[in-house]
């Protein structure tokens, strides 16, 4: 069987503000860093786990997050591909906002939709707007057209899946154990791709941070044949209720 490790980073500043943070790079709050540790050390207490290659995005919160959780393994020399497809949602002029902020200023049903719907993305930054990503010298070799100004779930998958296809399969059929640390809403877009999620149901998907979650696949058609979190499973759940209580 193939291994697969998804985890997604570890508490940042913003989410601790209960911002929307999309493709704004902030860092690891104390606790993301903790979070980031404690998954190192759960994937080394795993004795057929031992990680070939990392993804992870280009944002500071998850490369961290990946450093972290190497070093904590013991493994951190092992390759880490960086990828702007791997990067959070973009959530247009919602970022920088405090969701309670976003709530009283569009309504809390209009955000909501914005937030978990599928297929709805939220207003698009404007075109001054100096935090387009065209105005990223990390984005400086990309045609502006491809690079977004405001997403739904639906725009993720379709920017992911590319990424997946051509280069984190390919590691997979060489026989690699692949890990990769990116972002709530890019993990999502995999999970779903992964466990065949209808678009309605992936509406009430929610990953904790700093949990891995281990998927085996079949080494034919990379369908799953097992996924588990690691670690106590109260703690799971109950990291999983917090993600899902940011809504509100």
């Amino acid at each position: 069987m193939h291994t697969l490790i998804l985890v997604r980073h570890g508490q940042s500043t913003w989410n601790q503000e209960n911002r929307f943070t999309g493709w704004i790079d902030v860092d690891l709050s104390p606790r993301g860093e903790q979070e980031a540790l404690a998954a190192g050390r759960l994937l080394a207490a795993e004795p057929d786990i031992k990680i070939d290659v990392l993804h992870t995005s280009v944002l500071t919160r998850a490369v961290r997050t990946a450093n972290l959780a190497l070093d904590e393994m013991g493994r951190a020399w092992v390759p880490i591909r960086k990828h702007w497809r791997l990067n959070e949602r973009h959530y247009g002029a919602l970022q920088g906002l405090g969701k309670k902020d976003a709530a009283e200023r569009f309504g809390a049903e209009q955000v909501k939709k914005w937030r978990r719907s599928y297929d709805v993305p939220p207003p698009p930054l404007a075109a001054d707007d100096p935090l387009r990503p065209s105005n990223d010298p990390r984005y400086a070799g990309l045609a502006p057209e491809v690079l977004p100004t405001s997403e739904c779930l639906a725009d993720v998958v379709g920017r992911l899946l590319p990424y997946w296809q051509d280069t984190i399969v390919s590691d997979l059929q060489a026989g690699l154990t692949v890990c990769v640390v990116a972002h709530g809403n890019s993990l999502r877009a995999l999970v779903k791709h992964l466990e065949h999620i209808s678009d309605p149901d992936v509406v009430s998907l929610d990953i904790p941070t700093g949990i891995p979650r281990v998927y085996k696949l079949s080494r034919t058609n990379l369908e799953v044949l097992e996924v588990r979190y690691l670690g106590d499973p109260s703690a799971v759940a109950a990291a999983t209720s917090e993600v899902a209580g940011q809504a509100g």
